[in-house]
């Protein structure tokens, strides 16, 4: 039995062509490919790459200028914040919330929207395995040729499971039987559509938007398209922490808002949604309020006032 695409350069001892991260004694960190014959080079000295091939990770190499660098492999979020980019990436955290809370499992047949630099593509490829299936839609294609370069780089080579069509997702989206839909796009609201039609009943929608305008608008379109069931949006923040003796204390800087997120889940054809029962805040849908189809606050406020006395 084969093993899974990527598996060999994730294990055992160093080998020519694999990414090597060495972490500096300031913990700064350097990450570059083994090459036979190749030297690391440093203001700090240098040493051949043919000391870290053959040897384990965890190895500690000395340069010339008598300074040792821990050897390891990088980590999927240490190569993912390091890799070329086109687009900006999704950040680990972000990706980490997406395989959890859009339920990615191997074997998963998943639609991406969006590659950006080939970040969350690598980690969906990842969770579904090669038996799963990612078609990702890109309009870019320079941003499409990136992201593929840097999912290659990853496994070693092509990834099975993954295929990559350049244009509109609205206009070429012709996948059925889908579990997952992943949109990380201006508008995501434009391609509710084509993604119900894709998804199987059960199947999930996440969205990854950047603003509050896009995260409401987003929202407010999946309530009023019918055919999914009350949305869920959030965002993470990661604070690290300095723990050293008695001094334990939050470090000064911390990866805070990158972007919402938020899933929906598609009900089975000819149901119609339960309706909401939770009271909306006073002025949510005021005077000022236009909703995604262009309605006055004034409609939207008692339509869900309606809901709460039904």
């Amino acid at each position: 039995m084969s093993e899974p695409t990527g598996a060999a350069r994730r294990r055992g001892p160093f080998k020519v062509g694999d990414q090597v991260q060495l972490t500096d004694p300031k913990g700064r960190h350097y990450t570059f490919t083994l090459e036979a014959g190749k030297s690391f080079h440093t203001h700090k000295g240098a040493f051949p790459h043919d000391e870290l091939i053959g040897a384990p990770e965890g190895t500690v190499v000395r340069t010339t200028g008598n300074v040792d660098y821990l050897a390891l492999r990088p980590l999927l979020p240490d190569y993912v914040l390091s890799m070329p980019r086109g687009a900006a990436v999704v950040y680990p955290k972000d990706a980490g919330q997406i395989l959890a809370m859009a339920d990615i499992f191997p074997g998963a047949r998943v639609v991406e929207a969006g590659v950006g630099s080939g970040s969350l593509s690598t980690f969906l490829l990842r969770a579904i395995g090669d038996q799963g299936m990612l078609h990702s839609y890109e309009r870019r294609e320079d941003f499409a040729r990136i992201a593929q370069e840097n999912v290659a780089r990853y496994f070693g080579g092509p990834h099975p499971a993954w295929r990559v069509t350049v244009g509109d997702l609205q206009d070429h989206l012709s996948d059925t039987d889908v579990d997952r839909v992943i949109l990380d796009m201006l508008a995501p609201w434009e391609c509710l559509d084509p993604v119900a039609k894709a998804l199987v009943p059960g199947g999930i929608l996440c969205a990854y938007v950047a603003t509050t305008t896009q995260l409401a608008r987003t929202v407010e379109t999946i309530r009023e398209h019918g055919a999914f069931n009350e949305p869920t949006a959030w965002e993470t923040m990661v604070r690290t922490w300095h723990v050293e003796g008695l001094a334990v204390r939050p470090d000064h800087r911390m990866i805070g808002h990158t972007g919402f997120l938020l899933t929906a889940r598609r009900l089975a054809d000819g149901v119609v949604p339960p309706r909401r029962r939770r009271r909306p805040a006073p002025g949510a849908y005021g005077a000022d309020y236009t909703g995604p189809g262009g309605q006055s606050g004034q409609g939207g406020q008692n339509g869900a006032e309606g809901a709460e006395g039904a």
